[in-house]
C-alpha cells in the first residue's frame, strides 16, 4: 500500500484557533474515539470552513492514533456510507 493511512468518518466536537479540531469518530472501526485533527492543505487553499457539528472524513496513521488530518467535509444533506456496511 502506497499510503499507510486509515480513513475514518467523524463529527467535529470542538474548534480551536489554529485550524485544529477535536473530532469524535463515528466509523465502526474506532467508534467514539477522539482525535486532534488539522486541516489538509487543499482544504486550507480552498478555504473550506469547518464548524462544530460538521461531519468530516479524517485520515490518521497507525503510528499516532491521537492525531489526524481532515480531508473532506460532508454536506449536511449528503448520505454517509461506511466501508463495512452491507451493500444492497
Amino acid at each position: 500500500m502506497a499510503k499507510d493511512v486509515i480513513e475514518l468518518i467523524g463529527i467535529v466536537e470542538e474548534s480551536f484557533p489554529n485550524a485544529t479540531f477535536r473530532i469524535r469518530i463515528l466509523s465502526p472501526e474506532a467508534k467514539d474515539h477522539e482525535l486532534l485533527c488539522h486541516l489538509a492543505g487543499r482544504m486550507r487553499v480552498y478555504r473550506v470552513h469547518i464548524l462544530p457539528g460538521d461531519r468530516v472524513k479524517v485520515e490518521m496513521t497507525p503510528y499516532d492514533i491521537q492525531k489526524g488530518r481532515i480531508t473532506y467535509r460532508f454536506r449536511s444533506d449528503q448520505k454517509i456510507e461506511f466501508a463495512d456496511s452491507p451493500a444492497s
